[in-house]
């Protein structure tokens, strides 16, 4: 975990707070342009996270957990479900 100083956290929220006030004042339309901007990145950025997780092998211990709930499960057939009465 990287560590910082209170010199850089102090920019860090001095940038965010710039950076807000920025937003605060863009058009309707470029804020929801900037919105669906940084939607697309972070859903590229937990894509990412998510095939270095599973190239690391960080996901092997949730599948095999996963797995093992899944076997201790009563199994029952999609079209016996779907013909249940009590659901209708």
């Amino acid at each position: 975990m990287k560590t910082r100083s209170a010199s850089s956290n102090t920019v860090c929220v001095t940038q965010i707070q710039e950076i807000e006030q920025a937003i605060a004042k863009l058009p309707r339309e470029e804020f929801f342009e900037l919105v669906r901007h940084l939607r697309e990145r972070h859903a590229q950025e937990w894509d990412r996270q998510i095939e270095e997780d599973a190239s690391r092998g960080k996901l092997r211990k949730l599948y095999e957990q996963l797995q093992a709930e899944d076997q201790d499960r009563t199994k029952v057939p999609l079209n016996d479900f779907l013909d249940d009465e009590k659901l209708s």
